[in-house]
């Protein structure tokens, strides 16, 4: 597993933690926020189930191996314990799809009320403070376009799991990395070597536009007006964000209109889109964050962005930015579109 690279040696408290019943809820929250449910094509081919489990323990992995910090390590381990299922469709459901923070917000909640994880602290005489929040960690997170941990392995962890990429290039990656100054002073993950740089880009925006394809979007948006209508109809509560994927699909599976628009849903194969709303048919115009990474390569004895160092890195980064997504989308199959639009009306 390409998980192995991060570290040879895992601090006992942090398997503990991550064998806690709020982690561990996080084995069956996917990484790709429920459009791996569909069908298309890319989430098809993905070799490997990536949880939010398998991201959080690996961004922890990450942060010790730089660190060496037990605090910082545990705040990335926690990062994501209280995303709700289908991750951040809940965000298009809650109109924060261009921020992507409102499922933070119980984070600090989730570690206060588990009699697990508050034992397991006060045993080892850590305030909950300390890691509630990896914001405060510029190893563990920080703003993009910096490189973080957490930002690294979902990079690697697709580029793995979607991307086809080998462990052993991903490892060669990974042993290039090192901690820098940044142009703020403040410490970041960044590459010794320029080439190494580049191949890392590579994946990263490869990820770049795989999080704000058609498909993304379309898939999310498509989702969010699902389990709007599921809570429209009672079937779905608040509350159940925080149970499984499994269980909350169980739920919509035992309502026979939500059923089948779920049904349709992972049955979608092929999006299309127009610049005139089409008539009569389920469709979105939606727009996406932006995510990219423009890494650190250190340069003699001082840290440089890539984009300052090649002028093509810096156009690459520019095309994607500059992505338009005012257009409508709708599912190329008409029969589940219409299908979805009955419901959702």
């Amino acid at each position: 597993m390409y998980t192995s690279i991060y570290t040879k040696e895992i601090p006992v408290l942090l398997k503990q933690l991550a064998n806690t019943t709020e982690m561990q809820r996080l084995s069956d929250v996917g990484m790709h926020c429920g459009c791996e449910y569909a069908n298309f094509p890319i989430y098809r081919k993905a070799g490997a189930p990536y949880s939010r489990l398998k991201h959080s323990i690996g961004v922890s992995m990450i942060v010790w191996n730089f660190t060496h910090d037990i605090r910082q390590s545990i705040a990335g381990l926690f990062h994501d314990i209280a995303t709700p299922v289908f991750a951040h469709t809940i965000d298009f459901l809650q109109g924060d799809h261009l921020v992507q923070e409102s499922t933070e917000d119980k984070t600090l909640s989730i570690i206060e009320n588990s009699k697990e994880i508050t034992e397991l602290l006060r045993l080892h005489h850590i305030d909950i403070a300390d890691v509630s929040d990896y914001h405060k960690y510029p190893i563990a997170d920080n703003d993009t376009p910096m490189l973080s941990a957490d930002r690294l392995e979902y990079t690697l962890g697709n580029g793995f799991c979607v991307a086809d990429c080998k462990v052993e290039t991903l490892n060669r990656l990974y042993k290039d990395i090192t901690i820098l100054h940044n142009e703020h002073g403040i410490e970041e993950l960044g590459f010794r070597t320029i080439n190494a740089a580049k191949e890392f880009i590579e994946i990263s925006l490869f990820n770049s536009h795989f999080f704000v394809s058609d498909e993304d979007r379309f898939s999310m948006e498509y989702l969010a007006d699902i389990i709007r209508s599921a809570m429209n109809s009672g079937v779905i509560m608040q509350e159940d964000f925080y149970l499984t994927e499994k269980e909350v699909i169980k739920k919509l599976m035992k309502d026979k209109r939500l059923s089948k628009m779920w049904m349709n849903y992972t049955e979608l194969s092929a999006v299309a889109s127009s610049t005139e709303k089409p008539a009569n048919r389920y469709c979105v115009n939606v727009s996406a964050k932006k995510r990219y990474i423009d890494p650190l390569v250190l340069i003699n004895d001082s840290a440089k962005r890539l984009s300052e160092l090649d002028n093509s890195i810096h156009e690459n980064i520019q095309t994607f930015l500059n992505l338009d997504f005012d257009k409508w989308l709708y599912a190329a199959n008409p029969c589940q579109s219409d299908t979805v639009n009955n419901g959702m009306n």
